[in-house]
């Protein structure tokens, strides 16, 4: 398994939860965004830059992932093409993107978009809280759990 990062909107106590994880479990993580990203010193963390455009790292995470892989995003439809692949998605505020449920949020998703493209004001998403970073930490936590266990 490894742990991908959509990391041009990943927050930053986001990624420091990643590296932490990558570190304590040994598990490769690599983050992928179109702009530089400082990254600590690790053999299990890597950064891969891609060239400015539109789902040109969203497209480069699809054509790497295998099986099995876990990609941290809030994009939904990166995480519905994962899941399709046979990963897990996993969003900064801990919520988990499977094959059980990856049709319903991406149908609540295109709802969203349409009502945005119709004129409602919908809002943005709040911020990110204690209780999400929480959450976060624990779902990533029990997918390397998961993963450490069936190897």
């Amino acid at each position: 398994m490894k742990l991908w990062v959509d990391a041009d909107a990943c927050p930053a106590v986001i990624r420091e939860i990643l590296y932490k994880a990558a570190e304590r479990t040994q598990t490769r993580l690599i983050l992928v965004a179109n702009r530089n990203i400082r990254i600590p010193k690790s053999r299990f963390i890597e950064f891969l830059r891609v060239q400015l455009g539109l789902d040109v790292a969203d497209n480069t995470i699809i054509e790497k992932i295998e099986s099995g892989d876990l990609v941290i995003t809030s994009d939904i439809p990166l995480a519905a093409k994962v899941v399709q692949r046979g990963g897990l998605g996993l969003n900064p505020r801990g919520e988990i993107y499977s094959s059980e449920n990856i049709s319903e949020i991406l149908s609540n998703r295109d709802f969203m978009d349409s009502l945005r493209s119709s004129g409602v004001d919908t809002g943005g998403p709040p911020p990110l809280t204690n209780r999400d970073k929480q959450t976060f930490a624990n779902s990533l936590d029990q997918v390397l759990a998961k993963f450490k266990k069936s190897k």
